[in-house]
Formats: structure tokens, sequence, C-alpha cells
């Protein structure tokens, strides 16, 4: 195989409780992750020349080492000493540094995509092992699954079987929010006696959306909006316009809600469009 072309879509954390600080430095978490429609497009070419060259066409994107796709190229190629490059090509479509996972997305997406062009044959679990080295959301995405419940760093991933798929109005403002940061800025509150994942699984399995909504959770909330207070302006007009107990996604600064219906979802974007620039209507992917 010389090329291939693979989608790398995007979540949102639809609950996302922080257990505690770990020695590594890290946070244990619980979170429901939904994968969701908005999605890059990669495309892989294998050289002879053993280099790995990156192409965007978003600036805002690095194309050296700095992005998680050369970290994981560069990774799988010194690991099994494979004597190929590969010429990758992003369109993106996925907002940077939103909260939605897309740099951790396309690593995932880079471990399978590589896999298959340099026909290295390592199963998922050993994929896994190498998602966990680049960061917390990447094991997500090595799952064919739209639903998962993410553990210990986000990264211990056990499938949910929810059958429903939802449709969610979704701003992304332009100030940009980045994980570190949001959790230097948390500190662990006491758990309410309704935080619990479970409830909201079994709303969702149920498609009981209106009783689901109410238990949607987001533990950085209160470190993002310390950080940028401005962003208390989107929930507020979430709210204006109807729409139940929005939540930002991950670190932020993505605002999503859960709508009734695609319909519903493309109104609201006409009327959040003039005064914000980033407006999509996703659905579970």
């Amino acid at each position: 195989m010389r090329q291939l072309t693979l989608l790398s879509p995007a979540k949102l954390n639809l609950y996302l409780k922080v257990l505690g600080k770990r020695p590594d430095g890290y946070h244990n978490l619980e979170t429901i992750f939904e994968r969701i429609d908005l999605c890059d497009e990669i495309s892989f070419r294998k050289n002879r020349s053993g280099k790995i060259l990156i192409r965007c066409d978003n600036p805002q994107v690095p194309v050296g080492r700095k992005n998680l796709i050369f970290k994981a190229a560069e990774l799988l190629q010194k690991e099994f000493q494979v004597p190929f490059g590969v010429e990758v090509t992003i369109k993106k479509r996925i907002p940077v540094a939103a909260g939605l996972a897309g740099g951790s997305s396309n690593a995932a997406t880079t471990l399978l995509g590589l896999n298959r062009l340099w026909d290295l044959g390592l199963s998922q679990s050993i994929l896994v092992g190498f998602a966990k080295k680049l960061g917390s959301d990447v094991a997500f995405f090595l799952y064919d699954t739209p639903w998962a419940l993410g553990t210990e760093r986000g990264d211990r991933i056990r499938k949910l079987k929810i059958p429903v798929r939802i449709w969610h109005i979704l701003v992304v403002p332009r100030t940009k929010m980045y994980s570190r940061e949001v959790f230097t800025h948390f500190k662990l509150k006491l758990t309410k006696q309704n935080d619990n994942a479970n409830i909201l699984i079994r709303y969702f399995k149920n498609n009981n959306l209106l009783k689901a909504r109410d238990y949607l959770k987001n533990d950085l909330e209160t470190s993002i909006l310390s950080i940028a207070p401005h962003l208390n302006r989107v929930i507020s007009r979430f709210s204006d316009l109807g729409v139940v107990g929005p939540r930002f996604s991950g670190s932020g600064p993505a605002v999503y809600g859960v709508v009734e219906s695609q319909s519903h979802a493309v109104a609201l974007q006409a009327v959040l469009a003039p005064r914000y620039r980033q407006v999509f209507v996703v659905r579970t992917y």
C-alpha cells in the first residue's frame, strides 16, 4: 500500500469528573466520551526517504516535532526500525485547542494509518500502549465506538453500548484553552450525591434526553471560567436560547448543548452564527 486517507473525528466529554491528582502529576478521571462527526481528513503517503513530512491547511497547526502526528509516526518508526517515511496532509476542520481532542484524534488516526501503510500488523492493545505515551485522549480514538467510559487518566477505555445518536449545537469561541493551564487552576471539590456516570449512561441508553441533560457534568468548568470569565457569556447565550445544561467539552473553550433534532440545531446555528465564527451542528458518529 502506497497511500490512504482516513477521517479523524472529534469528541465531546458529556461527563467529566476529576477524582484526584496522581503521583505522575496527571489526574485520575471518570469521563464519558462521545465521538462526533466533526472530522479532519488525513492522507498518508509512504516515502522511501525515511522522513516524516506534514502539511496542513491551517497555519495554527505545527508541522514539525510538536505535532502529535509527527510524534506518533516517530514512535512507530523507531520502535520497529521502519525504513520508510511518510508524507501527511491534513485537511483541518476540528478547531485547535478547543477541548475537542483534535490533536489526540490525529495521533490515533496516525497510529491506525501507519499500522496499515507500513504493514506493521500491530494489535489494538499494542497500539493503545503507544497511544498512552502520546496523550490521555488518544486511546479512545483507537476503539471503533461512538461511546466509551474513560477512567484512570482517561486512557483506560470501556466501550459503552448506547444505541442512540444525539444532535448537538457546538460553539467554539476564539479563546484558546490548554489542558495543562486548566488543570493547574483546578481545585478538587467534594463529590455530590448525583455525580454518577452510570445514571447518565442509563438515561442515554433509554434515549431520555430530557433527564440526561440534568446530569451532564464537567468538573473543569470553574477552572475554565477562572481563566477566561468572558466565556460565561457563551453559556448564558445558550441558556437564553432554551438550550438546557450547556457544558464545556474537556478543558474548553468549546461549548455544546444537547438538542432534540437536527432541525433544532440548525435553527440555533442560524441565530448564533452572526456572533460566533465557529458554530457547528454535529451528531454522534
